[in-house]
Order: structure tokens, then sequence, then C-alpha cells
């Protein structure tokens, strides 16, 4: 059987090899893949060999945004059959230790996730995982749709760590999948208005299409000068700001524009170190709240997508079989559609 496979042996070195198909052990359900959408995180591995402390030391299946069909059920699970459509979230915890057990698994030491080293990911034909960790999708959520609920439970967690709620005024920054998926799930909140920044106009025309009610391009742009930007639009400080882009001045832009006694959530990573407001943030007592990836947000974002309260479609795609996967990397690298999906299953 054909086990093709996206493994990145380091920096710039993406290849495509068969590898030995998994088999589904107790508690497991063997999953044939059909759909990985490519993260900003996985160009991250390809173009730089690192995220971090994670570096690519030895080959590692690329990939974690995915969607696909049970091929086969291991021993002891119950719910499942041959056949069944699931989004699979990315993270296995250990279910043991202190975060586990308070409910914060994200925050897990020994958490395996794809496609952070050494832990293998998706794009590939076929992979066993928890079954506690697979959720079925109902008919009217597509394949893409189901890969989309692994950065949309990353908006969903940011949202609950912000403490995002109806009528409030919110600020994201930067416009990339992730940013217009917080400003979506802020919108299915009731919020009553939504800014975001970029520097990209096709970025933030997309987000205008999906519902943001105002966007500003602060290319060029002082923190100072991207603050009156945001106020003029919003008529008022936002009472949350949700960095999407790690960067310092993008950071020091939320902490200055949240209202006194406002939150920001930082969501994106761009380096170790950065130089903050620090005296702003203090004496207007604004909560500066880290955001790593999610928990027991994959059954919300179903409900989200199925219900239409967020709608996917008007987010801008491509799409590559598994063999172009080198291909769909450099299209993601372009950067003129919003995500890249990698369609593994061959037979459909």
């Amino acid at each position: 059987m054909d086990n093709l496979s996206a493994v990145l042996y380091g920096k710039a070195d993406l290849r495509l090899e068969q590898r030995e198909i998994p088999v589904a052990k107790k508690g497991e359900l063997l999953i044939r893949v059909h759909t990985v959408a490519i993260c900003g995180s996985d160009v991250h591995y390809l173009v730089k060999g690192s995220i971090g402390p994670f570096a690519v030391r030895d080959p590692m299946v690329i990939g974690h945004e995915t969607s696909g069909t049970v091929e086969a059920v291991g021993e002891g699970v119950e719910g499942f059959a041959p056949g069944d459509r699931v989004a699979i979230e990315s993270g296995i915890p250990c279910r043991v230790c202190f975060q586990c057990k308070s409910g914060s698994y994200n925050l897990c030491p020994d958490v395996h996730y794809f496609a952070t080293p050494p832990v293998h990911g998706t794009i590939t034909r076929y992979i066993a995982h928890p079954a506690d960790f697979c959720f079925k999708l109902p008919p009217s959520i597509s394949y893409d749709e189901g890969a989309l609920l692994e950065p949309l439970s990353v908006g969903i967690h940011a949202c609950n760590r912000a403490g995002v709620t109806v009528g409030q005024k919110v600020l994201v920054l930067g416009a990339g999948p992730i940013g217009i998926l917080n400003a979506l799930v802020a919108l299915a909140r009731g919020v009553s208005t939504v800014v975001i920044t970029d520097i990209n106009e096709e970025r933030l025309a997309t987000a205008k299409e999906c519902g943001v009610h105002h966007t500003v391009n602060v290319k060029g742009l002082s923190p100072a000068e991207a603050r009156e930007q945001v106020l003029a639009a919003l008529g008022k400080e936002p009472d949350v700001a949700i960095d999407c882009t790690g960067l310092g001045s993008s950071i020091e832009t939320a902490i200055t524009t949240v209202r006194a006694g406002g939150v920001v959530t930082i969501v994106g990573i761009a380096s170790d170190r950065c130089d903050l407001p620090m005296v702003a943030a203090t004496v207007r007592e604004v909560d500066v709240r880290g955001v790593l990836r999610y928990k027991n947000c994959y059954p919300t974002a179903v409900e989200l997508v199925a219900s239409k309260k967020i709608d996917l479609s008007k987010l801008t795609r491509a799409h590559y079989p598994l063999e172009q996967t080198v291909e769909a990397f450099e299209r993601t690298q372009k950067g003129d559609v919003v995500k890249v999906f990698v369609r593994c299953d061959d037979s459909s």
C-alpha cells in the first residue's frame, strides 16, 4: 500500500518518500489523511530549520492542520467506524501531569504535537491517532473546513483567554490566517466592532470580505501612529487587543491602544525577546496574556462552522496533491491566498 509522505530533513530540504503504514493500537484510529492545510509554522521549519528550541535534527513528516477518514478502529474504541470523516486535534498530552489533570493539557510538558520536532506530522497518506482527539465532521463541514478547525481552535482559545464577549470593541493585529480566524471568532461572540491591522492590502481586503468592520494598513507607521489610526476607526479604545504577529512594534501598539484595565493576548511568536512598554501596561493595569495552541476547543469549532456562525468560504485557498507538496509550500510563501491545502487521499 502507498504511504507517500512529505519528510523534512532540515532547512530547505523537503523530500517525498514512502514510509511504513502505521497500525491502530488500543484506543487509536487508523486515519486515511484527506486534507492538510499548511501553517506558517510549517513554513518556518522549512525555511529556518527550527522554531525557538525546536530544531529539525532528524527527518520529520511535516504538517498538522488535518482532516481525514477513519480506515480502521483500534481495540477499545467506541463511537467510530470505518468511513467516518474526522478532524484531528494535533497534540497528544500525557494525561497524567498536573496540567493535564487540571484541564490545561495544552501546557503539558510532555505533549507530542504534530510536526514539532521530533514528532512526525500529517502530510502523509495514513496516520494512527488517539480516538479521543478525533472529532466527527457533520455532512455540512468539508474536508477543507475540517482541516481549518485546527487554526480556528487557536482563535477560540485566544478569545477565551482574552474574555471576548458581547458588545466589546476588539483590535486584532495581523490579518494572516490566524488573525482573520480570531476576528471571526470575536464576531461570532457578538462583539460590537472589530478592527484588524496589517501591512498587506490583499489580506486586509480578505478580512473585510469576511465581515471585519474596519481595516488599518500600518505599513511604515510607528506604534503611536498606528494607535491613532485604530482609534480613528473604532471611535474609542478597544477592550481587547489580540496580537497575531509576535512583533515587538505590534505588541507595543496593542498595549498602548487597549483601554485601561483591558486585555492583550499574544498569539504570534516572532522572536525569543522583544522590548515592550511595561510602564504603559503597568500603570494602566493592562493584562498581557500568553496563548499556547488551544484546549477543549474542537467541539466548539465544529459547532461554529456547522451552524454557519462562522463562514470559512471567503478565505481564499489553493489546492495541491501530495505529490506536489514542495510546490504547495512555494505557493504558501508567495502569500497570494490565505490557505494552501495538500490533498493526501489519492482515491478522492
